[in-house]
């Protein structure tokens, strides 16, 4: 156990790192990732409100009863679609990414790969 303590707490330092020079603005809000063992959020945030616009996870009640994905790298992809669709319709074009502290590997990735394929400019 205490190496999962660690590695969270280096990513929390990482996560730290990051957001000192990363800020989302009412332009250009902020995208961020969360990911857990079984499923993966994204929200658009605007920082100089302090509020969420958009939201979308694998926990949602129309992922879970639509197709079930092959696995947690496809159900990030879609994520990541919905988040780019959910953002062109409150008329978000571009976002700033904020990988939380995680690689931008695997799941992180593949959110962020569809969400520019749907039409979000990072």
């Amino acid at each position: 156990m205490a190496d999962m303590d660690t590695r969270r707490a280096m990513r929390l330092k990482r996560k730290k790192r990051i957001r000192k020079h990363l800020s989302g603005t009412t332009e250009r809000p902020r995208l961020s990732v969360f990911r857990s063992s079984k499923h993966i959020y994204a929200q658009v945030i605007d920082d100089t409100k302090g509020q969420t616009i958009i939201s979308a996870s694998t926990v949602e009640k129309q992922v879970r009863q639509g197709e079930n994905p092959e696995n947690k790298i496809a159900a990030a992809a879609e994520i990541g679609k919905q988040v780019a669709k959910r953002a062109m319709d409150k008329g978000i074009v571009s976002v700033v990414f904020d990988r939380n502290g995680y690689k931008y590997h695997g799941r992180v990735k593949a959110l962020s790969d569809s969400a520019r394929e749907t039409g979000l400019d990072f």
